[in-house]
């Protein structure tokens, strides 16, 4: 049990390290020993648990959709509505809101990768597939207690995690912050939405 401990922690340790690595290099200029620099243990215990920067990646990719998922499990609230406007808050920020343009644009050089990786392509289409489920889930249970029009739950997560995804894009490409508003409204007309106060 012990053991199962330390390497969960050396685990976490890696992701972490990898996590401030990606903010301050990017993707595509990253090395192993730019992640080792970060971590507080050797550079040979990261290639203990990854043999490659992809299987590395894949790992990371997993890890924030299992962070991502903590922060959702903590939202104090059965509300459809609430819950979706926590869930859209967490969208728009990183694990650190101190580097998150940094990290949205590292996000954006690894899926820049997914065409010609198919362990990026892979993890990414789950974590794709994951995210459309909660946010459907959410759009469900809003129509269900009549606070959001009806509509098909499965095109409002698609079309909601499309404009995310874009302004993401936007964002770590050309700058730029108010996008909130506009996702307010696009939702405010696609589902009733008036959004939380």
């Amino acid at each position: 049990m012990g053991q199962r401990n330390e390497s969960s922690d050396t685990r976490e340790s890696i992701m972490r390290a990898t996590y401030c690595a990606l903010c301050k290099h990017g993707y595509a200029d990253l090395t192993m020993q730019d992640i080792a620099e970060e971590f507080e243990k050797s550079k040979s215990l990261i290639h203990y648990h990854y043999e490659t920067k992809e299987d590395l990646f894949v790992a990371f990719l997993d890890y924030l959709l299992d962070h991502f998922h903590e922060h959702v499990e903590n939202i104090d609230s059965d509300d459809p509505a609430e819950r979706l406007h926590h869930l859209l808050d967490l969208f728009e920020s990183g694990p650190s809101d101190d580097d998150k343009r940094d990290f949205h644009v590292a996000l954006l050089e690894i899926r820049a990768q997914a065409p010609y990786t198919d362990a990026y392509r892979e993890q990414l289409r789950r974590n794709a597939d994951d995210l459309h489920d909660l946010v459907a889930d959410i759009v469900r249970d809003g129509i269900e207690t009549g606070q959001f029009d009806s509509v098909d739950p499965d095109e409002a997560a698609t079309v909601l995690l499309a404009t995310v995804d874009g302004i993401r894009i936007r964002r770590a490409t050309l700058g730029g912050n108010g996008e909130r508003d506009a996702i307010d409204g696009l939702l405010s007309r696609y589902l009733g939405w008036e959004g939380a106060e």
